[in-house]
C-alpha cells in the first residue's frame, strides 16, 4: 500500500509543477497516466492530497466555480517542488524496478533540470534491465526465455517482454549520450 501512496504523491507533485489544478483535475490526470493498472480512488486521492498539503508542500485556495459550487484549487509550494525534484533525483529501488512506477517516473524527469541528475536516474534503470531476468526460472535460478517453452502463451509473454526491455534499453542508452 506504501508503494501506491508513494506513486500518487509523485503523481501529485509532478503535475502541480506545471499548473494550479483542482481535484477532479488532478484526478483525470493521474487516472490517464495510471488508471488502467491502479485506479484512483477518491478515498486514495483526497487523504493523500491533504497529507501534502499538512506537509507544506502544496496549498489549497478556494475559488468559485464556473458554474456551481466552489473548486478547491491545488498549487504546489517552493517545498513542494523542492521534494519533487528530490524524489526524482533519489528513486526508490522499486521506482527504478516496477514498469508502473517507473513510468510515473518518467514522466515527470523532465522536471529534474540538471541532465547529470538526469542521467543518473537512467543510468539505474539501464543497470536494472541489463541484468537477465525472466517471469519464470530453472531450479538452479536460471532466466527461462520464450524458447524454453512449447505454451504459446509463455512464449508470448517473454517475446512482448523481451521486445519491450529491447525498446526501452535502446531508448536509455541514447538518451543518456544526448544527456
Amino acid at each position: 500500500m506504501r508503494d501506491t501512496v508513494r506513486m500518487l504523491e509523485l503523481a501529485i507533485l509532478g503535475f502541480l509543477f506545471d499548473r494550479s489544478l483542482h481535484g477532479y483535475d488532478l484526478r483525470k490526470r493521474i487516472a490517464a497516466l495510471t488508471g488502467h493498472v491502479r485506479p484512483i480512488a477518491d478515498g486514495t486521492l483526497y487523504p493523500a492530497i491533504k497529507r501534502l498539503e499538512q506537509a507544506g508542500l502544496l496549498s489549497r485556495e478556494t475559488q468559485p466555480g464556473p458554474t456551481a459550487a466552489p473548486r478547491h484549487m491545488l498549487t504546489l509550494t517552493e517545498a513542494g517542488r523542492a521534494e519533487l525534484r528530490r524524489r526524482l533525483a533519489e528513486p526508490h529501488e522499486l521506482d527504478i524496478s516496477d514498469e508502473n512506477r517507473w513510468f510515473t517516473l518518467l514522466a515527470f524527469l523532465r522536471h529534474l533540470a540538471d541532465p547529470r541528475r538526469q542521467a543518473a536516474v537512467l543510468r539505474r534503470r539501464l543497470a536494472f534491465l541489463e541484468e537477465p531476468s525472466s517471469f519464470f526460472y530453472e531450479e538452479d535460478g536460471r532466466p527461462l526465455g520464450a524458447d524454453d517453452f512449447a505454451d504459446p502463451f509463455r512464449q508470448g509473454l517473454l517475446l512482448i517482454a523481451h521486445a519491450t526491455s529491447e525498446a526501452e534499453l535502446r531508448w536509455l542508452r541514447s538518451t543518456i549520450d544526448a544527456l
